[in-house]
């Protein structure tokens, strides 16, 4: 049976968890700097559409490609050792760039390679981090800390770009990437003192040694063998098909239909950031209904809403497309919160790293077809068509959801499934350890 952390020996888990957990969002804040301030320098040295999909791209395609064997790797290897040298190996990456550019050295394909490093380095980083929180959070706070992640990552998101912009206005390129190095340290240092549990492993007897082609099998088939993850995932897909575009028409948006320049679009991203605060916190307070796949097809339903009112204001009513996107931001943490819990809470944690980076492969490759498609959609039909549309597809699947036994059951048929995982384990040792008395009578 996987080992479930300390808290049902009675320890105390807030504090050693809430001291990584602080020095990661320190972390993730150096690391949003960076990114902003790479992607406008970018922007500023070569002012290409192209160089800025193309970084777009070198960032999201590691995830997508090498997730799964990564989640793999994760489930095999020692999780504290796996955040220690993926936060090292991403300050290393920074500290490099930093000497280009203090150097003068720097070219295009330097920022590539490293982004390409970095966003590797922070999918080991995310999937260790990920499967790690539910063996240090108590179950029934899963869906409170989710809540708490969102609110944070909303707030990270109002302020990295404006702290960005300004810190570029005052240091050197490579004085930004500094930040990023010294708040890497915030992440590291912790974890050489603060023990993360491992789990045992079960979907393979403990006598048993595994590929690691066979244990990125077993996670397909954990995945497959889940009627409601698969739904789910199918879910994910068609949302980030038709919803991730929409932040790169955002501009268009602004410009072409409310005939708003910069200011407008930053009321808008400003509105969402604090709809994401606004629902992470009522997350974090609340804790969802008692059926978290319900708390998750409600945030849907309000999310597909959101987008339908921005899709559907009018030119001459900009405050109705702010009350939208406030209204969108407030549903993200509530869609995404209660999903994460459910996979923390009933995922086998040995399983973990294999099935959150599969379904955040699968999703995440639904996010470039999606902006392929926009432009043209968006061009034939119209700017607001994307919002509406994709606002409507969302409402309609959170709202079916709700009908759908598989969903509904999420999280009594992942125990089912954990159960009968735990049984072949169990037969396969075993048959095993029947073959060796065999050996040995002979």
């Amino acid at each position: 049976m996987a080992t479930q952390f300390s808290v049902e020996e009675g320890r105390k888990w807030q504090a050693p968890f809430f001291t990584i957990w602080t020095g990661q969002m320190l972390s993730l804040l150096g690391s949003q700097l960076v990114q902003f301030a790479l992607i406008w320098y970018l922007t500023e040295q070569t002012g290409s559409a192209k160089v800025l999909a193309t970084a777009s791209l070198v960032g999201l395609l590691p995830g997508v490609f090498l997730g799964p064997l990564i989640g793999t790797l994760v489930d095999r290897w020692n999780r504290r050792r796996i955040l220690i040298v993926a936060d090292t190996l991403i300050a290393l990456a920074t500290v490099i760039l930093a000497v280009m550019f203090a150097l003068g050295s720097i070219q295009l394909w330097h920022i590539y390679m490293m982004m390409f490093f970095r966003a590797v380095g922070g999918s080991f980083h995310h999937s260790a981090m990920g499967s790690s929180t539910s063996l240090m959070v108590p179950k029934e706070h899963l869906t409170r800390i989710q809540g708490i992640n969102q609110t944070l990552n909303g707030g990270l998101n109002l302020i990295s770009a404006p702290l960005g912009a300004l810190l570029l206005q005052v240091l050197p390129m490579q004085g930004i990437l500094a930040i990023d190095v010294v708040s890497a340290l915030f992440a590291i240092v912790p974890l050489f003192f603060i023990a993360i549990p491992q789990p045992e492993r079960t979907e393979s007897g403990e006598s048993q040694k595994t590929s690691v082609m066979q244990d990125l099998q077993a996670g397909f088939r954990y995945v497959l063998a889940w009627p409601g993850l698969l739904i789910i995932l199918a879910m994910a897909m068609t949302i980030n098909l038709l919803l991730h575009p929409a932040s790169s028409l955002m501009p268009l948006l602004v410009t072409k239909h409310f005939a708003g320049g910069v200011g407008e679009l930053a009321k808008l991203e400003v509105a969402f950031g604090i709809g994401v605060i606004i629902g992470g916190l009522g997350l974090g307070v609340w804790g969802g209904f008692k059926n978290r796949a319900a708390t998750s097809m409600f945030g849907l339903v309000g999310l597909g809403i959101g987008f339908l009112i921005l899709g559907m204001a009018p030119a001459s009513m900009f405050i109705v497309a702010l009350g939208g996107s406030v209204f969108a931001g407030i549903m993200i943490p509530i869609t995404n919160g209660a999903i994460g819990a459910i996979l923390q809470g009933s995922v086998n944690p040995d399983m973990q790293g294999r099935v959150f980076t599969l379904v955040s492969s699968a999703a995440m490759a639904a996010s470039p077809i999606g902006l392929i498609m926009a432009a043209p959609i968006a061009v034939t039909f119209g700017i607001q068509s994307w919002y509406w549309f994709g606002g409507a597809v969302c409402a309609l699947m959170g709202a079916g959801g709700f009908f759908i036994p598989a969903l509904m059951n999420l999280e009594k048929d992942a125990q089912k499934q954990n159960d009968a995982l735990q049984l072949e384990a169990q037969q396969q040792a075993g048959a095993q350890d029947g073959l060796l008395i065999e050996i040995e009578t002979a």
